[in-house]
């Protein structure tokens, strides 16, 4: 009995688990701690970097929990998303807003009373900007919403730098800004082999308003876009040879696989476009932390 008992304890944890999108949380903490390092010459505190790093995760998810319950009825209908906790009536509208209301309150808590108000007040503003601005009235309101919207997606390395110094400087918008340009071309990607899930919902993702080819264009465009930005750190000096020769290397794949899905489209080819788009953040902003800390 006590056995089953944990059993559906655990089964309904891990379904709460599942709304905060750990593997897009991953990805923002990740972006964050490298901006909490880049911002010092040595090493981030380690209180800042435990109650940093916690505090931007749990509003993160809870952000990510907050577009579940909002999208849940289109989530339904995109095979991509209707296994989802809320689709599947897992868990319910009530729990969901609970849920995201406690963890969301603790990680604004964190960042207030432990890190800085700074950083609190920046992170709301980012939970704010992803689950009202962007999910509610961008998305269904423009196909620009991933272009907009992404300056949310960007914060993540600035909400790291803030932590660790309590201010914003040229190179944590640096930061930004290199996510800000590679958003467009990473969704994108996956707009274009998921567009008719996109058109049976009526979202108006750029695919289905504009066409393939438009947005295929504009996936090379903004390649183009993120390529020039990702040399700017090592233009204004905010690091060397290690990263920009690496920034070159995955800039050239990254440009290959644009001018591929330009002139000769597939499926397959918008899907590895899109995985390697995630490694080339994670690879990027790796090589920043490595040429930081070693001198070439």
């Amino acid at each position: 009995m006590a056995s089953l008992a944990w059993q559906h304890t655990a089964s309904r944890m891990q379904q709460f688990y599942r709304l905060t999108k750990p593997r897009v949380v991953s990805l923002i903490v990740f972006t964050a701690i490298i901006g909490m390092f880049l911002s010092v010459p040595g090493v981030v505190p380690l209180n800042t970097l435990i109650f940093g790093t916690l505090g931007i995760a749990l509003v993160a998810g809870a952000a990510a929990a907050a577009n579940c319950l909002i999208e849940q009825k289109m989530d339904a209908v995109m095979a991509r998303t209707r296994g989802r906790p809320l689709p599947k009536g897992e868990v319910s509208s009530p729990e969901t807003l609970f849920f995201l209301a406690v963890i969301g309150g603790a990680g604004l808590f964190m960042l207030h009373q432990w890190v800085n108000p700074l950083t609190m007040w920046l992170t709301l503003v980012t939970f704010v900007g992803y689950a009202i601005i962007y999910t509610v009235i961008l998305k269904p309101l423009t196909p620009q919403n991933i272009v907009i919207g992404g300056a949310s997606g960007a914060m993540p390395p600035v909400l790291g730098w803030t932590a660790a110094t309590g201010e914003i400087s040229a190179d944590a918008l640096l930061l930004f800004l290199i996510i800000f340009a590679w958003t467009p071309p990473h969704f994108w990607s996956l707009a274009l082999y998921r567009k008719l899930e996109y058109s049976k919902i009526g979202m108006p993702m750029l695919p289905v308003t504009h066409g393939d080819k438009f947005t295929r264009l504009h996936v090379l465009l903004y390649t183009v876009i993120l390529c020039a930005v990702t040399l700017m750190p090592y233009a204004t000096k905010m690091s060397g040879l290690i990263y920009v020769i690496s920034a070159v290397i995955l800039d050239a794949v990254f440009l290959y696989y644009a001018v591929k899905i330009y002139l000769d489209y597939s499926e397959q080819l918008a899907r590895k476009t899109f995985r390697y788009s995630i490694f080339y953040l994670t690879a990027l902003f790796t090589v920043l932390l490595v040429d930081h800390y070693v001198l070439f």
